[in-house]
């Protein structure tokens, strides 16, 4: 018989409070350097504060992975409580969450690390799905293997409707910034080999790019697993993103379309009115 499963997460994947909750997912929070004071990322910092401290002091976070100690203290007390224990983590290309968590990991048996190879709800996903396994008894070494054979197939990206946040963070030129404000460019961001890189880059208002981003993204929906499709913004109107979540559904009438409110990282990265539509492709 199979021990109980614990599901852990760091705090970048970005599922709802409510997820989290019916599937008691244990998250381990990154720290959010601002204004010189440290935060708990989720717990007494937000992306609006981000979005307020940057207004009047043009100044960006830097965030900080969860310690090797954080994860240990973790997988000791459930260790010590009879469970299994499965985690998930930022692209280790992004941070050095992963590698913390598998030095603290090697400690115990039974505690498996899966780097999701993404960041936000494209680890989200993953997450999920190993939380519905670990409810219907699957074992932690299964859980692990199937959800690391899914990581090439998360489908995750996102438009971003200001550069100035990635300029500031050193991702994008000034000249290519001023650039694509000027000719009101919109890139995708993709995530590919557990990297950011810029994808399509689309002309026009945020609202009328978003349609055509979905549009492509999704394309006649027959490579969508449709079990879960996230709808992840970073401060976007109600307007915006209820129109994504239609159009989304209209493409996939049969898909569990799930809204969910981009968390520190992707905010200090991109900024506000940032959208993206994240799956896991057949």
């Amino acid at each position: 018989m199979n021990k109980k499963v614990i599901i852990a997460s760091d705090s970048t994947c970005d599922l709802t409070p409510e997820i989290i909750r019916q599937y008691d997912i244990r998250i381990v929070p990154l720290s959010v350097n601002l204004g010189n004071k440290i935060y708990t990322d989720g717990v007494d910092v937000d992306p609006e504060m981000i979005y307020q401290h940057y207004e009047v002091n043009r100044e960006l976070p830097k965030t900080a992975a969860p310690s090797m100690m954080d994860f240990r203290d973790l997988y000791q007390k459930c260790t010590d409580e009879g469970y299994a224990v499965v985690t998930f983590t930022i692209s280790s290309q992004m941070s050095s969450t992963y590698n913390n968590a598998r030095l603290a990991a090697s400690e115990f048996e039974d505690v498996y690390v899966v780097d999701t190879g993404n960041l936000s709800t494209g680890g989200g996903l993953l997450v999920l799905k190993a939380a519905k396994l670990a409810a219907s008894g699957v074992g932690a070494k299964e859980i692990a293997d199937v959800c690391t054979a899914l990581v090439p197939k998360v489908d995750a990206s996102f438009v971003v409707d200001d550069l100035e946040f990635l300029h500031k963070g050193g991702r994008c030129s000034a000249v290519a910034a001023f650039g694509a404000n000027l000719l009101q460019l919109k890139p995708c961001i993709t995530v590919n080999g557990g990297k950011m890189g810029v994808g399509k880059k689309y002309r026009g208002k945020f609202a009328a790019v978003l349609q055509k981003y979905v549009a492509d993204r999704i394309g006649d929906g027959s490579a969508v697993c449709t079990d879960c499709v996230f709808v992840t913004h970073a401060g976007c109107d109600e307007e915006i993103f209820t129109q994504c979540v239609t159009q989304v559904k209209e493409l996939l009438p049969d898909a569990t379309v799930i809204v969910t409110r981009a968390g520190c990282t992707i905010s200090s990265h991109c900024g506000r009115n940032t959208l993206g539509v994240l799956f896991i492709r057949k």
